[in-house]
């Protein structure tokens, strides 16, 4: 509940800044007009308005950028904060060099945005750069904002490795998982039970063979069948038959959740050739490029410095397209 209060409080922070700016520009353009039609006055009180006004409309957009980024991101587990890992794949030495250079873009991003970064894991190469690397990335959105960055990132350059100074391919996997509560509420209804008394048999006395005090309980839609006869009391039995019954209930879903983490894994593409959702490019040439929005950026230096607002906006886009065209 308080991630859901948070959740709202941002968004009508958004809202009423994007109010605001609707406000500043609509003053601004009534001000540049009477600036403007006042024969009296010159240019330059005119002109000054108009910049006023040029510099408002462009805050404005920017607040329109972010309600619209707002509305992509509204997905169930988009409020939360992230877990993202990076593996190096093909590229050898390269391609740990590159796990780290996307560790630090990484970084640099959640800085920019004021983002909490808690490193959960981390796995330092032989020679250079590392093997594996867990963070948990906390701020709003932090989940929604980096999902589409899942996937394959291909690095080409000067290899700083190779002696001969030839061009090297590297390649990297990012994967980014909601960090969402891992509590998992077990609701038995009483319709979904079969309960059955029944006498217990073996030692226990006379008392516990001449009552029906021995509980079972089926759980029909699972078809999981408990029972206990160990204590006298009818009630009692059924409370730690209960007990039981929860009990398995919980390893039922953690292992449907794993059995669903390995589904994802297993049809996760090779860390390699054909199969990179965005490309570095260092040598011949500078460019950022995404495969699936068709987003570039030429400043490569930038976006490996963490600004990666362009590419964020364009994945979403692009799913969002890709969701209403499906």
């Amino acid at each position: 509940m308080l991630r859901e209060k948070s959740a709202l409080e941002y968004r009508l922070a958004m809202y009423d800044a994007l109010s605001q700016a609707r406000a500043d520009v609509d003053d601004w353009l009534v001000m540049a007009q009477e600036e403007i039609s006042r024969e009296d006055q010159g240019q330059d009180q005119g002109q000054d308005a108009l910049e006023a006004l040029a510099e408002y409309l462009g805050i404005f957009q920017q607040r329109l950028d972010e309600t619209e980024l707002s509305i992509l991101l509204s997905g169930p587990d988009d409020d939360t904060a992230a877990i993202l890992e990076i593996h190096p794949g093909a590229g050898g030495v390269d391609a740990q060099d590159w796990a780290e250079m996307l560790l630090r873009m990484y970084l640099r991003w959640a800085e920019s945005r004021g983002f909490q970064v808690v490193e959960l894991d981390r796995l330092f190469g032989e020679e250079a750069g590392i093997k594996s690397v867990t963070l948990q990335i906390t701020g709003p959105y932090a989940y929604g904002q980096l999902k589409g960055e899942a996937g394959i990132h291909r690095l080409i350059r000067i290899s700083p490795f190779d002696a001969s100074g030839r061009r090297h391919t590297a390649f990297a996997s990012v994967d980014v998982y909601p960090d969402i509560d891992t509590n998992i509420e077990i609701d038995v209804r009483e319709e979904d039970l079969r309960i059955d008394v029944f006498r217990a048999s073996g030692p226990g006395g006379q008392h516990v063979n001449r009552t029906n005090s021995a509980v079972r309980i089926t759980h029909l839609p699972s078809n999981i069948v408990v029972q206990c006869q160990n204590e006298k009391s009818q009630l009692k039995n059924k409370t730690f038959a209960m007990k039981v019954l929860k009990a398995r209930l919980y390893e039922r879903e953690l292992k449907e959740l794993e059995a669903g983490k390995k589904a994802d894994y297993a049809s996760k593409d090779a860390i390699a050739f054909g199969s990179q959702i965005r490309t570095y490019t260092l040598q011949p040439y500078r460019l950022v490029k995404d495969h699936r929005s068709g987003a570039e950026d030429g400043n490569v230096d930038a976006v490996l410095d963490g600004r990666l607002d362009t590419f964020l906006r364009a994945t979403l886009l692009y799913s969002h397209g890709e969701k209403k065209s499906a």
